[in-house]
């Protein structure tokens, strides 16, 4: 399956894409790249709600200049994987345990038959989310992971009970299918740089809104009634006394300060409780860290490559 490649975001050389399909029917996209000559490792990709493999071309290339294969998958309902409401824009998921197959289904279709180990797993946000139910589950792929702002909790009281009540019943009343109160077809990263809550990068922003220009069948839109009380079973679960606790996986968090879209402070009481975690908060940067200015990017690279093993400052 092709990716898609713009003047401001090329693909980068030496990928081999296709696609696989889950045991319930999904059909996920996904791209791989070779290490460079003579290095080992692989770092795979896992992006946030609403993000295509196209927008962490930059990112695959900081990678394999640090030595490593990289591969991704498109997330079911988003990018080029197949979506299951009539219409595509809806950012809808059964239940979160549904990502979690298709990361299965990743490792054991792609990264275990042709990337060389070990393995690593870089995630943003829901992929965040879905990493740490799959470490708290004990299943080890990944030597270590590595997570950028991860949906742990959202900010203010949005998932106080009052909330998450009025989205359950909503669904309860099958209005799953439905956008979130207030949420609209338009696509997500397509609006105005101006007051986004995502980078302080215009030259970034505007590059992930030109791919979405490019081919807005890329794009996701808000997410509807289903995926968020999803999100709100999957959020409330990690408040768990002992849930953090209970999870032996090596995990790096990485958060952002001016962060609007999930919780730095969840973040932060998260990691203090994981027997093999830390974290760091990078001051100044907006909620998508590798999305934000060189300044805030250099810092999250320091901190990746003093954690993952054949990184070059490693150890």
């Amino acid at each position: 399956m092709t990716l898609v490649s713009i003047p401001a975001n090329p693909v980068p050389e030496d990928v081999i894409s296709g696609t696989i399909k889950t045991p319930d029917g999904a059909e996920l996209r996904f791209a791989r790249w070779a290490p460079p000559v003579g290095r080992k490792g692989t770092v795979c990709v896992f992006p946030g709600r609403a993000e295509s493999i196209e927008k962490y071309f930059e990112t695959v290339r900081d990678l394999r200049d640090r030595g490593f294969a990289v591969a991704m998958i498109d997330w079911r309902g988003q990018g080029y994987s197949s979506r299951r409401l009539r219409d595509p824009r809806k950012g809808y998921v059964r239940d979160f345990s549904d990502y979690e197959l298709d990361v299965e289904t990743f490792v054991q279709q792609v990264i275990l038959p042709d990337c060389p180990p070990p393995y690593f797993a870089l995630a943003h946000s829901m992929g965040g989310a879905v990493m740490l139910r799959l470490a708290h589950a004990g299943k080890r792929w990944f030597d270590r992971m590595v997570l950028s702002a991860p949906m742990i909790d959202l900010p203010g009281r949005t998932t106080s009970f009052p909330a998450r009540a009025v989205i359950r019943m909503l669904r309860l009343l099958g209005q799953g299918g439905r956008y979130v109160p207030g949420g609209s077809s338009r696509l997500t990263g397509a609006d105005s740089f101006i007051g986004n809550p995502l980078t302080s990068d215009p030259v970034r922003y505007a590059r992930n809104a030109a791919i979405l220009e490019e081919d807005p069948r890329l794009g996701t839109a808000a997410p509807t009634i289903a995926w968020a009380d999803a999100a709100f079973k999957a959020m409330q679960t990690f408040k768990g006394a002992y849930y953090p606790s209970e999870i032996r996986q090596p995990i790096l968090m990485l958060a952002a300060s001016n962060d609007t879209i999930v919780s730095t402070a969840a973040i932060e009481e998260f990691a203090y409780h994981l027997p093999a975690g830390s974290h760091l908060v990078i001051a100044g940067a907006k909620h998508e860290i590798l999305q934000e200015q060189d300044r805030y990017r250099s810092q999250f690279w320091a901190a990746f490559d003093a954690f993952v093993p054949g990184s070059p400052l490693f150890g």
